[in-house]
């Protein structure tokens, strides 16, 4: 008898502690499924140049596809040419609707990165453009916004410093422009974009 009592105890505290630890998947916070298409307009990047917006902006597509797969991406292009198209001066309510008729989309990704605390190290060679590796920090800001009133619904920022290679500086400006750019400032990128996407995915609790 005592036996069969020490298995039935063991057995529901087993259950119990199966039972204490099971794990509950929580939806994402940002859910794109209920809208039919979202836009995604290139990043636009301060206090430096070339091709790091760029690079940014299509890991934040890869982001959004692995997060949530078979999420409709209307990639819109460049920031300025956008407003241009609208006949804006900047992203407000009227240039949204436009954007929503003339591309089916209901909300819109925009990004804005910049640079900032740039440490260069000594490394240089032809005047102007001076090729230089920096410590630079970086930060990232995303914001979806909904395109019939033009309100933000969403909206996340991350900021990294990290040692980088193949700089340059041309008129007191950084200049992104490595010929192997995810090799030189990749880990920056995934980095910033890997945070400010973490409400899209799903979560065990």
């Amino acid at each position: 008898m005592k036996t069969a009592r020490l298995v039935y105890t063991i057995l529901l505290t087993t259950v119990a502690a199966t039972a204490c630890s099971k794990r509950v998947l929580v939806p994402p916070r940002l859910d794109l499924h209920p809208y039919p298409a979202v836009g995604l307009v290139t990043f636009t990047m301060e206090n430096s140049k070339g091709d790091l917006e760029r690079m940014a902006t299509d890991r934040f597509l890869a982001e959004i596809h692995n997060a949530q797969p078979g999420t409709p991406v209307v990639e819109l292009g460049d920031y300025q040419r956008l407003l241009e198209e609208c006949g804006r001066e900047k992203l407000d309510r009227e240039a949204l609707q436009t954007l929503a008729n003339q591309y089916g989309v209901a909300t819109v990704f925009v990004g804005h990165m910049k640079a900032s605390n740039i440490n260069p190290r000594a490394s240089i060679s032809s005047f102007p453009s001076v090729g230089v590796g920096a410590t630079v920090s970086v930060e990232l800001t995303v914001r979806m916004l909904e395109t019939e009133v033009g309100a933000t619904v969403w909206t996340n920022t991350a900021k990294a410093s990290e040692s980088v290679g193949e700089l340059g500086l041309s008129g007191g400006q950084l200049v992104f422009g490595a010929q192997d750019p995810k090799k030189a400032y990749g880990d920056l990128v995934d980095y910033l974009v890997s945070q400010v996407t973490t409400d899209m995915y799903s979560t065990y609790r």
